[in-house]
């Protein structure tokens, strides 16, 4: 299956399964949201999360995007960068997140200072996943 062709198959989507690697070597699989752009998977993650802890040791991860009712799916495997978690509302990384949110919504938050207050508050921070390949089958 050709990289683009899932990207763009992914990006009509915005739930999937990122699957990390945990310190001994076992899968752990979080379901999260996501948006596509730029050939990368964009996630929000908390820093405090397992997902993100096993990210930082090791930027391995799975992608796995699935529509049952078609029995489509793809799984792409690819490496993580971190971004800086939030620490100030007006940082780039809650730049980053307002651009996520109306990504993953498809519309305006009805309060920006709030949102980006929370996301400063929970530690939020963005995974950028480059798929290196892709296996799975669209069924259109």
């Amino acid at each position: 299956m050709d990289i683009e062709a899932a990207l763009e198959w992914a990006s009509q989507r915005r739930h999937g399964v990122l699957i990390t690697i945990r310190r001994d070597g076992r899968p752990q699989s979080s379901d999260v949201s996501y948006f596509v752009a730029d050939g990368t998977i964009v996630i929000s993650v908390t820093d405090d999360r397992a997902k993100t802890r096993n990210l930082r040791r090791d930027p391995r991860a799975v992608f796995h995007v699935t529509e049952p009712g078609s029995w489509s799916y793809v799984s792409f495997d690819g490496m993580v960068e971190l971004s800086p978690v939030a620490t100030e509302p007006d940082d780039g990384t809650a730049d980053g997140l307002v651009e996520y949110y109306r990504s993953v919504t498809g519309e305006e938050h009805p309060d920006w200072d709030e949102y980006r207050r929370a996301m400063v508050d929970e530690g939020r921070l963005l995974v950028r996943l480059t798929p290196i390949s892709v296996v799975g089958q669209v069924h259109t």
